[in-house]
């Protein structure tokens, strides 16, 4: 069953929010299937609008370019995720208990459905831990942080950062802690079925469950330390 969320995003990453039309979700959500396919080299605006029987014109009236869409199409992720976990964490007390719930949010894809028609949060994971890095690794990163781009990225940063603070308002390096709980969530399982030799995890089909107890074992090592 599907629901009307709607993630609240830059408005500077968008000409106008495809969450708000018919054709807009459209291409959310043939853009996370075609990137998911082809790779985000290999996409256009072109064989997007082909797949949804639509002009390139009209795609470009929501982006300037594909790679304000990639930004969009993670930030909509990072901020799916925080919601997430804001919902998982209701009425939880406990501390290590919320970070332990955080991590389980981040990594379990299989249960990620967002129940928004039009995006299959499965294959946006995909899209993120496969593509995600390329929002970001770009040679102007500095102005399109000046401008917001990644602010979806750095609140899920600093959700995390705020449970760390919560173990233990001493530990020196909470932002530096979330940042690599953040990336090592995608990096790993990018690893895994790629690079296999940088990583534990092995690709048994547990994948997910090995890397929950990896950065559960990487944080609480951090924190519980001497």
């Amino acid at each position: 069953m599907s629901v009307s969320i709607q993630m609240k995003l830059n408005e500077k990453l968008f000409l106008r929010d495809p969450q708000d039309t018919r054709l807009g979700k459209q291409i959310i959500e043939f853009g996370i299937l075609l990137i998911d396919e082809i790779g985000f080299e290999g996409f256009t605006f072109k064989k997007l609008a082909e797949r949804i029987g639509s002009t390139e014109a009209s795609v470009y009236r929501y982006f300037e370019n594909k790679h304000l869409f990639l930004v969009y199409l993670v930030s909509w992720y990072w901020e799916w995720m925080r919601y997430r976990i804001d919902i998982r964490l209701t009425n939880v007390q406990d501390p290590r208990e919320k970070l332990k719930i955080a991590i389980q949010t981040l990594v379990d894809s299989t249960q990620a459905s967002s129940s928004v028609s039009f995006v299959n949060s499965e294959t946006l994971h995909r899209i993120v831990i496969s593509e995600a890095t390329k929002a970001y690794h770009v040679k102007n990163v500095d102005e399109e942080n000046r401008e917001g781009y990644y602010l979806s990225y750095k609140g899920l940063s600093h959700k995390l950062a705020s449970i760390v603070k919560e173990i233990d308002p001493r530990f020196p390096y909470p932002n530096s802690l979330a940042s690599n709980l953040l990336e090592m969530a995608s990096h790993h399982l990018y690893f895994s079925r790629h690079l296999p030799s940088l990583t534990e995890l092995k690709g048994e089909g547990d994948e997910e469950a090995q890397l929950v107890e990896l950065l559960r074992f990487f944080s609480f090592g951090l924190l519980d330390r001497p």
